[in-house]
């Protein structure tokens, strides 16, 4: 479990957080959703500790972020930002490679090199792993980087908009791929907390969500419980109306 306590964030004069306690099960996969500035991404900073904490407390699975050595805590959880710069001429093979990096220190062994190949095999790369990043589409590219966190071998792997710039085949295919992953028994079974901005994705994919409001945990629970028309509408401030398919919520936002 992640488990966040008093934790606020301010950037200058703006508070971006306020408040937040919050427990993150281990549910296969969390999404966190809400309006744009709402501290999605702040709050997934703090948790993999690309920020500091300025107050309160985060601890994952018991260890405490603001004081567990960094080798430790890049054990315990990868996350994949929204924007990753690495050389274009690198292949999709040695990119995967660099999430074995807290393990080998650059000396990479069987271990190493059987757990690329499952990260591989489980975002079906395994055809592409020769090929240098800018021969890759940008679909193939976002699975390349949300395996090189898999690579890493954590219980939690962070992904902050996974979606970002693909589009309906390429996103469906990430999503189904990152829901494998989080399955019991699946590869390892991973625990996967992540921003996603498509509410449908979320209903779709999502094991449990938590929502955010200006800096603030508005909602949280089961898809069925959060994605309602009530609350989703009160969540944005528009009217949304919610369906539901095959036993799912089907979020109408376009209408």
């Amino acid at each position: 479990m992640i488990s966040i306590r008093d934790v606020n964030h301010n950037i200058g004069s703006a508070r971006i957080l306020k408040d937040i306690n919050l427990d993150i099960p281990r549910a296969g996969a969390t999404a966190i959703i809400g309006p744009n500035g709402a501290g999605k991404s702040t709050l997934l900073n703090l948790v993999a500790r690309l920020q500091p904490l300025q107050t309160g407390s985060i601890s994952i699975d018991g260890q405490d972020v603001g004081k567990t050595p960094t080798a430790q805590i890049a054990k315990a959880l990868a996350i994949v930002s929204q924007q990753n710069f690495v050389a274009s001429r690198l292949r999709v093979r040695d990119l995967v490679g660099f999430g074995r990096w807290p393990h080998h220190r650059g000396r990479m062994g069987p271990e190493d090199h059987e757990a690329v190949d499952q990260a591989l095999a489980a975002f079906d790369l395994l055809s592409f792993q020769s090929r240098f990043l800018d021969e890759l589409s940008g679909g193939q590219q976002q699975r390349a980087f949300v395996a090189m966190g898999f690579a890493q071998g954590t219980d939690w792997l962070l992904l902050d908009e996974p979606l970002n710039n693909l589009d309906m085949f390429h996103a469906r295919a990430l999503m189904k791929r990152v829901h494998g992953v989080s399955r019991s028994g699946a590869a390892g079974g991973r625990q996967v907390l992540m921003v996603v901005h498509e509410i449908n994705y979320v209903a779709a994919w999502a094991d449990h969500v938590v929502a955010l409001r200006e800096g603030e945990v508005a909602l949280q629970g089961a898809p069925e419980e959060i994605l309602t028309s009530a609350a989703l509408s009160g969540l944005y401030e528009m009217d949304i109306q919610v369906s539901e398919h095959q036993g799912r919520p089907l979020v109408l936002h376009h209408v």
